[in-house]
């Protein structure tokens, strides 16, 4: 089974580690307890569709980084990347888009995806997102940590993604 390293990255408290949690736990915690530095998790991708099995070695980031952190030792051999926004809070969405930027610029040809997390909260309700963050495209998730939707089909379709190019 290959392996490889991705790195979650956007603001403080967007639902990085409550992602990682969801995927490699199936559990939401409700007490809220920021990342400090990195914590590293591994999650393995089960081979189907065609596809062989990948073994995620995820480090979850704190969000302090912003743009310095593609100059981070963190990114050493990072094959992709998730940046993560919270639905509910524009500026991070903002955010988001700025690194992906970055880690295309800083990194390129590697893989990255596209997390609008928290989509619980807004269920319902009509909600702006930049056309860029559009629900259907192959690289943009609408995830939410708390039920779990649409977080294990994130990382199974980086994972496809990612095999395709040969890591």
């Amino acid at each position: 089974m290959s392996a490889c390293k991705l790195m979650l990255l956007g603001e403080i408290g967007v639902g990085k580690s409550s992602i990682v949690k969801r995927l490699v736990f199936d559990r939401f915690d409700v007490d809220y307890k920021p990342t400090l530095g990195v914590d590293i998790y591994r999650y393995d991708v089960p081979a189907g569709n065609g596809a062989d099995a990948l073994s995620f070695i995820i480090w979850d980031t704190d969000g302090n980084f912003g743009e310095a952190m593609f100059r981070h030792v963190y990114m050493k051999e990072a094959s992709a990347a998730f940046i993560v926004g919270d639905v509910t809070r524009r500026a991070t969405l903002d955010t988001m888009l700025s690194l992906s930027v970055g880690f295309r610029e800083n990194f390129p040809g590697r893989y990255q995806g596209l997390i609008v997390n928290k989509m619980d909260l807004v269920e319902g309700e009509p909600v702006q997102l930049p056309s860029v963050l559009a629900e259907g495209r192959r690289d943009t998730f609408h995830t939410s940590a708390l039920s779990g939707a649409n977080v294990a089909l994130a990382f199974q379709t980086a994972a496809a993604e990612i095999l395709r190019r040969g890591l």
